[in-house]
């Protein structure tokens, strides 16, 4: 496996606000927040709050098995995509936490294109990430830190993934 880049939260954090400069400061205006599931959920609640506006989360999944930590699986995609937002289009700017292979963003662009309930309400798609990896095909329109490697990120909510319930549990009782 590869090198591991350990965030904290404060980092976590830091890095959401670049991002949110970086969209600002270009003056694209989305209308609607689109969140690659899981690891762009985090991102877009903080994105959500800073330029208020409504998300929609959609469920792609590529990992998978274990021990593959470095090898992309196949993607899989919701059947939906799901939102509150009252009318969906525009001006959609697509998040995920790291742009990895960009199979996984390119893939998801595509899938936006030809979902129907949106497709022809959108303006323009524009993409942002919190980190790119060296080895991404894909490049973000927007995108908080550019790797000089391809380390394997550890974000600060992922303790999660290794706990069981029982030690939360076991915590808490104390």
């Amino acid at each position: 496996m590869s090198e591991k880049l350990i965030v904290s939260w404060d980092e976590y954090n830091k890095t959401v606000e670049k991002l949110a400069i970086q969209i600002h400061e270009s003056g694209y205006k989305p209308t609607l927040l689109v969140g690659i599931m899981r690891g762009g959920a985090p991102m877009i609640d903080v994105l959500s709050r800073v330029f208020k506006l409504k998300c929609a989360y959609l469920a792609v999944e590529s990992y998978s098995g274990k021990g593959i930590e470095d090898e992309q699986g196949d993607i899989v995609f919701s059947r939906e995509m799901s939102s509150i937002a009252k009318s969906m289009g525009g001006n959609i700017l697509l998040c995920d936490d790291l742009s990895d292979t960009g199979i996984t963003l390119n893939k998801s662009v595509d899938w936006l294109k030809k979902y129907e309930p949106i497709k022809d309400k959108i303006k323009d798609i524009k993409t942002a990430t919190l980190w790119k990896k060296k080895k991404s095909t894909f490049e973000p329109d927007y995108c908080a830190v550019r790797l000089p490697d391809n380390p394997w990120i550890v974000q600060p909510f992922e303790i999660y993934e290794e706990i069981r319930i029982e030690e939360i549990k076991k915590k808490h009782s104390k």
